[in-house]
């Protein structure tokens, strides 16, 4: 059976920005029938659909440190690796059988042979689009909930700032912000986005950061009162401002530097005495350290989601050979909300 894969080249030089280059379609062929060998747990898939998410720009870099990151770097000459949703083939797994849909990391390539599923969960609700599986009720979504919910214990009432807001994760921390009962604004870098922030996803108020020369002053603007809650997306420059609109004992969950990902030598932050001055707790957090509270996740998001109280934007590109552009137009800003790949409808 023919594959298409998505093909790895070579490492991106640190501070460089990802190219299509860098990245090569090609075919190979695969063995559906007796894939799986007698004994093993692995399991084949059909994937269906791909993420593209920023913190796979870390993955294609090559690491001389392993404390540089909490994740493997892709292999050049091998396939792209990801959070996709697929279809089992066959299953030496006990937990999975043919037919089942999972999510879970898979290869950016139409056949996928994965020697186990640990990393993988079988989805049991298919009253929901199945590319919200790569996002909103996947390992962004978790994201979300993770650091809004477990570490950020938001109050009625509490102001709430999200940077990167139209994007996978941000999207959905500020929809529970509003769940929750608090005055929550976002940032973006287009009116395209601001728009969606505050006409489709109910953000209070949003404005776009490439307009605002001066951030300190428009957080200012937008909480006169100072920050409870921040949600980090971006760091650099935008964490130094925050810090000092934060309010005393407010709390800030560090997500992800999307700025920093493509810099020579990341931007500091130099105001970080007003996190003792302010009592602000600040914590960096890994979703990974979460996936043991999925089914909670599952049981708080589903019902709103359901009842239309939480929707959902998606960016969809059709065919796996269109792939590493949709990739590398995260880091230039080109995609309106979560970025997905279509590879199969089944």
């Amino acid at each position: 059976m023919r594959n298409k894969q998505v093909i790895f080249r070579d490492f991106v030089l640190k501070g460089a920005f990802p190219k299509e280059s860098d990245m090569e379609v090609t075919e190979s062929t695969i063995e559906l029938a007796g894939a799986i060998a007698e004994g093993s747990e692995g399991v084949l898939v059909k994937n269906l659909y791909l993420s593209c998410d920023p913190y796979m720009r870390g993955r294609m870099r090559k690491l001389t440190d392993p404390s540089e990151s909490y994740i493997a770097s892709f292999q050049p000459g091998s396939p792209v690796t990801g959070v996709g949703v697929a279809r089992v083939l066959e299953s030496g797994h006990p937990n999975f059988k043919k037919g089942d849909l999972v999510w879970g990391l898979t290869g950016w390539e139409e056949y996928s042979l994965l020697p186990a599923l640990q990393t993988c969960f079988k989805i049991e609700h298919t009253d929901v689009p199945l590319s919200y599986y790569t996002g909103l009720l996947g390992m962004p979504g978790l994201t979300a909930y993770a650091g809004f919910i477990e570490l950020c214990s938001p109050k009625k009432g509490e102001t709430v700032f999200v940077s990167a807001a139209s994007g996978a994760v941000g999207q959905l921390v500020g929809q529970l912000a509003k769940l929750f009962g608090c005055y929550v604004v976002g940032s973006a870098g287009s009116k395209e986005k601001v728009d969606l922030l505050k006409n489709k996803l109910g953000f209070d108020e949003a404005f776009n950061y490439k307009e605002e020369s001066d951030l300190d002053a428009a957080l200012k603007r937008y909480f006169p009162e100072g920050i409870d809650i921040y949600f980090e997306n971006v760091g650099g420059k935008t964490l130094d401002a925050v810090l000092l609109n934060m309010k005393l004992h407010g709390r800030i969950a560090l997500c992800g530097m999307i700025s920093q990902y493509n810099l020579e030598q990341p931007e500091g932050v130099h105001n970080l005495m007003q996190i003792i001055l302010k009592r602000v707790r600040m914590e960096g957090f890994n979703a990974l350290d979460y996936y043991h509270l999925y089914p909670k996740f599952l049981e708080m998001v589903l019902p709103p989601i359901r009842e239309g109280r939480i929707v959902y934007v998606e960016d969809t590109v059709e065919g796996l050979e269109n792939g590493p552009a949709a990739l590398v137009g995260l880091f230039s800003g080109r995609n309106v909300g979560k970025q997905v790949v279509l590879v199969a409808r089944e």
